[in-house]
């Protein structure tokens, strides 16, 4: 039987793009494009009646700007939906409006000239930065340089479309997005934006499946087309033949009805059939995705990646604005654990640095940069520590190479302990510190490094990666990330064994674990914990519930002899196969 990916393989109507948002849906193409606004650059004569003119339309636009911040906080939570607010508070930032004032009155040229002008400024500023999420939020101020525009022109927006469409653009701003959800929007598809854009953000937030990046959908597509958008693998089939239609209208019918029997099963505990527990927790990106966490049952928070929280402001969050994420974070996990992960920046992640790097991957990301930016890494631990007065924080590490990383992160937060015992403030102090193992010293020193921590957790993405020295955003040389290859299954396997000699905690998040295939393997490994996305958790404890330990002890002691990725993923094949474990994934 033919899978999603045989499909898409064979497909040559497909167009493919970044997985911004999870999901499958069909249908059509509804193609959105902006009236592009022609700026009046003529003289004026009544420099007052523009002065005049230039706040009905910035009071207009914060009409606008708040009413579309109210309909996000229905819709989504509210930490997200701040977007909005920052887009009004710069509606009313006094050196802007002042700056576009004064040059009316100095130069007597049309305020809409002026304000098109002096915002394209900053938006220049945007566009020559090396950093993408910087390039993104250009976009943000193009939304709110038209808008008053537009109103100074006293122009009408059209934000209505057919309900029930796939909205198919060049780009799409916050409020585009949000606007278009009232109509009831299946997806998303956009030609330029990455994972960092705040359309994107925003699509996950309101669960639409979402694909950008595409550079050439609104040039394929035709109004009305039938679309078939996979959110999962960041690809979509346009006019869709019989065969692949069929092929998904069954996979969504599936789907449906798998979501429907996991519900089921959702209270029972993740045990295997021999009694064993596997503690599922959750991967989080924002608090938004807390409420999946606790529908799924997930024992607490695995991973939560702070650096989202620099994707979503644009900008550092100073230490006030870290404390407040993290104690609302604390409080609704609680009694349940949540482990924060210090910002880990660089290589295919947010990247602030002013300087372009030859080798990313290999060069100054995770812990180095942290260190390097002890301020900024302070900050952080500070906030985490202020927050943690409920005792369910722990702290970790990303991107440790050497044990003396993990002595001089020790001494930062001794000093930042010391520094909170002066003020008087009250934290955890047993607050546990662990690291990240991804790259191999880490895991040949898993033993050594272990001792200096109260837990591990192995992150396969960069572990895989750096192992097979494959680049995984690289098509030619993908194949090459294996995750069953007998070096991948060997090396976690001596993680395992050496962090359980030094009696810490082992958990294991990244794609791999995610991967139902890989669960039993995982489990007879040795693993009792998997951290995931909050929405693949009752995938796992179903096939959790349907192994016993004792075969997959068995079944992973059989793959480590083996000397290929394809030997070790038959043998995991009929292992499911002859036990008669059903091996659904939500997008698999």
């Amino acid at each position: 039987m033919k899978s999603i990916r045989d499909i898409l393989k064979e497909a040559d109507n497909k167009i493919k793009g970044i997985p911004a948002a999870p999901g499958l849906v069909i249908a059509h193409a509804y193609m959105f494009s902006k009236e592009k606004l022609e700026v009046n650059t003529s003289a004026i004569e009544d420099v007052e009646e523009a002065i005049e003119n230039l706040h009905e339309a910035l009071a207009k636009s914060k009409k606008e700007l708040t009413k579309i911040f109210n309909i996000a906080k229905e819709k989504m939570e509210e930490t997200r939906a701040a977007i909005f607010e920052a887009h009004v508070m710069i509606l009313d930032d006094p050196i802007l409006i002042g700056n576009i004032e004064k040059r009316i009155r100095a130069e007597k040229i049309s305020p809409e000239y002026v304000v098109d002008d002096e915002i394209s400024k900053y938006q220049s500023l945007m566009h020559i930065s090396e950093e993408s999420y910087m390039k993104e939020r250009a976009a943000d101020i193009e939304d709110i340089k038209n808008r008053i525009v537009r109103n100074l022109q006293k122009k009408r927006w059209l934000s209505k479309i057919p309900h029930d469409m796939i909205v198919v653009s060049s780009s799409l701003t916050p409020s585009d997005t949000i606007l278009f959800s009232r109509s009831n929007v299946k997806g998303f598809i956009v030609d330029h934006g990455g994972l960092t854009s705040h359309a994107a953000i925003i699509a996950r937030s309101l669960d639409i499946p979402a694909i950008v990046g595409t550079q050439t959908a609104t040039k394929v597509i035709n109004d009305n087309d039938l679309l078939i958008v996979d959110g999962y693998h960041g690809v979509m089939l346009y006019n869709p033949t019989p065969e692949q239609l069929d092929f998904f209208k069954t996979k969504i019918q599936k789907l449906e009805s798998l979501k429907t029997e996991l519900k089921e099963i959702n209270d029972r505990p993740s045990k295997t059939l021999d009694g064993r527990e596997i503690v599922l927790k959750a991967n989080v990106d924002v608090t938004g995705e807390i409420d999946l966490v606790v529908a799924n049952k997930a024992k607490g928070i695995g991973l939560y990646r702070t650096e989202q929280i620099i994707n979503e402001l644009g900008e550092f969050p100073d230490e006030e604005q870290q404390t407040k994420i993290y104690t609302e974070l604390s409080r609704r996990i609680y009694p349940e654990l949540l482990t924060i992960r210090a910002f880990d920046i660089g290589g295919d992640k947010v990247n602030p640095l002013e300087y372009k790097e030859a080798n990313p991957f290999l060069g100054l990301r995770g812990v180095r940069f942290l260190l390097e930016s002890e301020s900024l890494f302070k900050t952080q631990i500070r906030a985490v520590l202020k927050a943690s007065s409920n005792k369910n924080i722990k702290f970790m590490i990303p991107m440790i190479s050497t044990i003396t990383e993990i002595k001089q992160c020790k001494k930062l937060i001794e000093e930042c302990k010391a520094e909170l015992r002066k003020e008087k403030i009250h934290f955890d102090t047993h607050m546990k510190i662990g690291i990240m193992i991804e790259v191999p010293s880490a895991a040949v020193m898993a033993k050594e490094f272990a001792a200096e921590v109260d837990f591990l957790s192995i992150g396969t993405n960069d572990l895989i990666q750096y192992l097979m020295a494959v680049d995984r955003g690289n098509d030619i040389v993908s194949g090459l990330y294996q995750e069953f290859n007998p070096s991948v299954i060997r090396t976690i396997h001596h993680i395992v064994k050496e962090g359980k000699k030094a009696k810490v905690l082992i958990n294991i998040c990244g794609e791999m674990a995610a991967d139902t295939l890989a669960v039993p393997l995982l489990v007879g490994l040795g693993l009792d914990s998997l951290s995931v996305s909050p929405t693949t958790i009752p995938y796992l404890r179903r096939v959790i519930s349907e192994i016993s330990y004792a075969k997959s002890k068995q079944l992973a002691e059989e793959c480590m002899l083996l000397s290929s990725e394809k030997e070790i993923s038959e043998h995991i094949e009929r292992f499911f196969k002859d036990n008669s474990i059903k091996r659904s994934r939500n997008y698999i």
